[in-house]
């Protein structure tokens, strides 16, 4: 009987933690700004997928295939971390440009599976500009250290964006 107990015990606490635990979910970030210039000017300023530099945290950026689906971008970072990407939509009439990451230091970003779009439209006199991305973590597993959980990730990314477009506007309204 004893027997029976312990390993019905041993069950139902393995039941227990495997229905509480769960990996990474997908996460989602969308940031908009309103620039006070013509959407030719913002488009003209990110239109070239080749040129990251508009990102205050890039200091360089090497690329092959211009703005052809396939082409892909070396972003170095101002930390010294490096951020490969790849260009997997383009649509200049519709001003936007869609795109993933292919390899990055967590320590750099801490995401895995990012994708993410940008795009210029017209609004009265001036442009939205609206940058979305969707990913998970750096760190698929369960329990992950806090440098690379979903709110890490959430905060890093809404981090780039921010002081992206903010940037952005900067260079667009001084033309």
């Amino acid at each position: 009987m004893k027997k029976i107990l312990l390993v019905a015990t041993g069950l139902l606490v393995a039941w227990t933690g495997s229905a509480f635990a769960h990996g990474p979910t997908r996460q989602k970030v969308t940031e908009t700004i309103e620039i006070n210039a013509a959407p030719a000017v913002v488009w003209g300023i990110i239109k070239d997928f080749g040129k990251g530099e508009w990102m205050p945290q890039v200091a360089s950026t090497t690329a092959t295939g211009g703005n052809e689906k396939g082409a892909t971008r070396d972003l170095k970072l101002k930390s010294g971390g490096i951020i490969k990407e790849e260009l997997k939509s383009y649509d200049a009439e519709k001003m936007s440009y869609s795109y993933k990451i292919t390899e990055v230091d967590p320590k750099d970003l801490p995401v895995a599976n990012y994708s993410s779009s940008i795009a210029v439209t017209e609004s009265g006199a001036g442009s939205t500009v609206e940058w979305n991305g969707a990913f998970y973590r750096s760190f698929m597993n369960n329990n992950p250290p806090p440098e690379e959980n979903d709110e890490a990730a959430l905060k890093a990314v809404t981090s780039v964006y921010k002081e992206g477009l903010a940037n952005l506007k900067a260079l667009a309204e001084k033309k």
